[in-house]
């Protein structure tokens, strides 16, 4: 299976502590992710390794999330349970100063089944959809 990965950097002025939580609260993206309208934490405790979600997704209805690659502050991957899409949404979190923080976002893709035949479009896909995402997440971090 060709992976699809799409990268991306950016540089939000708000403390890494603030701007990893944003992150990590996945049961509040649809305030600010516009391709979430729906978000709910299904797993019980601290959100962290394993945390699961539950995410109404423009394309793909209602899909369980998980948060895999867990290092506060520093990493975190949303992993989607979809059939026909493996992947993730990679963040790696660097700090810059007090009050900057740096995000290389990390969008992979990895088309299975019938889906596979839209691999040509997925890359361009993935590009709108992060770019969008990293747009709306530094107005709402930056914003509070």
């Amino acid at each position: 299976m060709a992976e699809i990965i799409y990268e991306t950097s950016q540089v939000i002025k708000r403390p890494i502590d603030v701007v990893f939580n944003a992150v990590i609260d996945v049961a509040n993206f649809e305030k600010w992710n516009p391709t979430t309208s729906v978000t709910r934490k299904i797993s019980s405790g601290e959100t962290g390794e394993g945390s699961e979600f539950e995410m109404k997704i423009r394309g793909f209805g209602l899909v369980k999330q998980t948060l895999e690659e867990f290092d506060r502050n520093k990493q975190v991957k949303i992993v989607p349970h979809i059939r026909m899409l493996g992947g993730g949404h990679r963040f790696i979190f660097k700090k810059l100063d007090e009050n900057e923080t740096q995000i290389d976002h990390e969008m992979i893709m990895i088309p299975k089944g019938f889906f596979k035949l839209f691999s040509p479009m997925m890359r361009a896909m993935g590009k709108k959809n992060v770019d969008a995402l990293a747009s709306c997440l530094q107005q709402y971090v930056e914003g509070k």
